[in-house]
């Protein structure tokens, strides 16, 4: 990608870009505590960190309604954040605790909301595709205007479940949005090597679906192709796929030493196209807030995921008695 200067004001509002600056900034610095807690040997298990993505479900979420609903995979912190889940509740089931959403029995991979229309984090790859669907399809069945966001990667985009679901979603005009989140690796193998295909959401062209490409490290973009979007799907147009071109800077897992891309690729990527700083330049060029105001964020910030944290080391285990419970209904 390449380089992305600030030359001119924006036309977005300051209380526009604070609230992205803020929501992207709260993953940022929620994921680099996660990590803490991981290398401490407080998070079991897998955990999988959303640095360097958080512009696409941001800008995604900015264009969303109440009663949209959202399910993606196993990367799936920022999400539940964005979608107004409590970082406590968030951070205490990454460490297995009572205080987390899951109880402490789900970890970083199994947390739902039913509250914020939140339906997990999946650690199959590619099985939340059709569960998004059949979610769409339930308020297709109800007869709302609602939308669900079915998050999925590169990697699980060569998955023959997600091609069922788009022959599905077509055939019944489901409101759903496919958001592929392709940050050109998917657990470690660049997609140039994986597929022949030069884009993704051109795939769903086969069956008829619409899509396009979009600059996942741009919020406003994201946000601008997600309005399109979901103004499709709730004029009863049916399906829609954006592919989001992003980049994650950490590698796959917390266990992935990422070898297979160049320590100068990724610092390349951080310094001319982090999505957090493209907002910050906005608003500093746009004389939209001052570097006071954005170290004010920064520091409210941090002690909301000091406080997350805490909680999360605080909170009891989980009894043994508990075991089994909530396993069968």
């Amino acid at each position: 990608m390449a380089t992305r200067k600030t030359t001119q004001k924006s036309n977005i509002s300051r209380e526009e870009l604070l609230k992205y600056y803020r929501e992207m900034l709260l993953i940022r610095r929620f994921e680099e505590k996660a990590g803490q807690l991981y290398g401490m040997g407080l998070i079991g298990g897998f955990c999988h960190l959303y640095i360097g993505q958080e512009a696409v479900v941001v800008g995604i979420e900015a264009a969303a309604k109440e009663g949209d609903k959202r399910i993606t995979s196993y990367r799936d912190h920022g999400h539940m954040l964005v979608a107004g889940m409590d970082p406590k509740g968030v951070m205490a089931e990454l460490t297995g605790r009572v205080g987390g959403y899951s109880k402490g029995k789900g970890g970083s991979m199994h947390m739902f909301s039913r509250e914020k229309h939140f339906y997990g984090g999946h650690g199959i790859v590619g099985a939340q595709v059709p569960l998004g669907t059949g979610l769409a399809f339930a308020d297709k069945y109800a007869g709302n205007d609602n939308v669900t966001f079915t998050y999925f990667g590169d990697g699980a985009a060569n998955q023959g479940q997600v091609y069922e679901s788009y022959n599905m979603a077509e055939l019944w005009n489901l409101p759903v949005v496919y958001v592929i989140e392709n940050n050109g690796y998917a657990m470690g193998t660049s997609m140039k090597r994986s597929t022949k295909s030069p884009s993704l959401w051109e795939r769903g062209a086969a069956y008829g679906i619409k899509g396009e490409a979009v600059d996942g490290m741009d919020v406003m973009a994201v946000k601008a192709a997600a309005e399109k979007a979901i103004a499709a799907c709730r004029a009863g147009e049916g399906p829609y796929i954006l592919e989001m071109m992003t980049y994650r800077y950490r590698g796959h897992s917390m266990s992935d030493p990422a070898k297979y891309r160049t320590r100068e690729e990724v610092q390349k990527m951080r310094e001319t196209r982090d999505a957090i700083e493209h907002v910050r330049e906005l608003l500093t060029a746009g004389d939209l807030a001052t570097d006071e105001e954005l170290k004010a964020i920064d520091k409210d910030i941090k002690a909301i995921v000091n406080e997350a944290a805490d909680f999360s080391k605080d909170s009891p285990e989980p009894d043994a008695s508990a075991l089994w419970a909530d396993i069968y209904v």
